[in-house]
């Protein structure tokens, strides 16, 4: 008998008792290889002695002081290196406890940045289908995907959505992979316009999109295009980097392979590393110079924003992925497992598409190959694998509805990132062993 109101009602997960690197082990001793981070969280594993440490130390120092009343060293260093570390003109930064409240506060952001410089008016946000940007009722609003939006429709705020970057479904066969991304972009463009640009605030999207499309790249040349049409209409560009970003495509920021800079970048996940909750908005200068001159007060908050002990872990991440060269490790690694995966999979006659960067890696699954067409949802193929998969001591993100929140299936691969050829071999003989099991060929 349990209390606790698990994310599954039907069953109670296993106990997870300590960490060991990029193991996580239960109390009964079973070990699994956290091959998805979680939920592309723990790049540094389990049992980062030198993270675990700064906190503890932080904790003995002072553990928790609202930033109504006090900052904090942690959070002030912390902001520091990120500010250094940021593409563009991202120079100031607003702590969170994760990734829905990072995204919340961007939104409410963007909109009082309007009302400081006199543009009252512009409200509206759009956003791309397929899109996941958090659980909160303002973040759920402006995801694409429908099934989580489905029951919560009527409390939500109302939100356009365009098509999002999927080569792999959407491309056409006379089309350049650059002539794709152009067609993609300029349906924002289109929506722009017919919303009126004068009532529109920003554009949300994923660099990478992650658990409901399965780590799908934007193509070359896309994101310039947006960066492009936002500027034309004087519309804000929002980042979301909750997933895709803090090293987990090999780059800092994910955005920073492509050469875009937005005006508010929203990260969580790998900035603390599951080490403690944290999340963060980085901003453009010119947006914070409009509240600071205008009305002097973001009129937003969360209790345990900038707590010290999460500021301290994220900080200590940081270093670590960087005295260690560890985003260096996640190009190595990151293109020696997507070689093993498309050796173990290239002519699997299920699997249709391999893609991503880095260590932050998808496999779709179909029922045809040479159409592309869906297995049945009724199978719930995703949960069948998750489930063979931790039967062989293996994490993975299998999720469902790739395609349009109901049909569609893939399985997001995002371990830690120090892995190694040992831990390669490891995921893709237990992933081969789980597909397998659910679609045998």
């Amino acid at each position: 008998m349990t209390h606790v109101f698990h994310r599954q009602t039907k069953a109670v997960p296993p106990t997870a008792k300590r960490g060991d690197g990029v193991y996580v082990v239960d109390a009964a001793g079973k070990r699994y290889l956290d091959a998805s981070g979680g939920a592309a969280v723990s790049c540094l594993g389990h049992s980062d002695v030198r993270v675990i440490n700064a906190v503890k130390t932080q904790l003995d120092a002072i553990p928790y002081a609202h930033t109504g009343f006090f900052t904090n060293q942690p959070m002030e260093q912390l902001a520091d290196f990120l500010v250094e570390s940021a593409p563009g003109n991202l120079d100031m930064v607003y702590f969170v406890s994760g990734g829905s409240e990072g995204v919340e506060a961007a939104l409410k952001m963007a909109r009082q940045y309007y009302l400081e410089i006199g543009q009252p008016k512009r409200h509206r946000i759009i956003a791309r289908r397929q899109s996941y940007h958090g659980n909160t009722l303002g973040a759920l609003a402006i995801g694409g995907n429908e099934w989580r939006r489905e029951q919560f429709h009527p409390m939500l705020i109302d939100a356009t959505h365009v098509a999002p970057c999927y080569e792999y479904r959407d491309r056409r066969d006379d089309e350049t992979v650059e002539e794709y991304g152009i067609r993609a972009a300029d349906e924002l463009d289109a929506a722009i316009r017919a919303a009126g640009p004068e009532t529109v605030a920003a554009f949300v999207c994923e660099p990478v999109v992650g658990a409901t499309a399965g780590a799908v790249p934007a193509v070359p040349g896309y994101l310039k295009r947006i960066r492009e049409i936002c500027d034309r209409h004087g519309v804000l560009l929002i980042f979301d980097e909750v997933m895709c970003g803090m090293g987990r495509t090999g780059h800092l920021f994910a955005c920073q392979e492509d050469g875009v800079t937005p005006d508010l970048l929203v990260i969580a996940k790998g900035l603390g590393a599951g080490y403690q909750p944290i999340g963060a908005v980085l901003l453009d200068g010119r947006i914070y110079a409009a509240i600071r001159d205008g009305s002097g007060f973001f009129q937003h908050g969360h209790t345990y924003m900038g707590h010290p002990a999460a500021c301290a872990a994220g900080l200590a991440v940081q270093k670590v992925i960087q005295e260690d060269n560890l985003l260096g490790n996640v190009r190595t690694q990151g293109a020696a497992l997507r070689q093993a995966l498309d050796t173990r999979f290239g002519n699997n006659p299920y699997v249709g598409d391999i893609r991503g960067r880095g260590l932050f890696l998808g496999l779709e699954l179909v029922a045809d190959r040479s159409t592309k067409e869906p297995l049945d949802p009724a199978r719930k193929v995703n949960v069948a694998i998750k489930r063979e998969a931790m039967a062989r001591g293996l994490m993975v993100y299998p999720m469902g509805g790739t395609i349009d929140g109901r049909r569609g299936d893939h399985i997001l691969v995002a371990p830690p990132f120090i892995i190694n050829q040992s831990h390669i071999t490891e995921i893709v003989e237990k992933l081969g062993d789980a597909i397998d099991a659910v679609l045998p060929a």
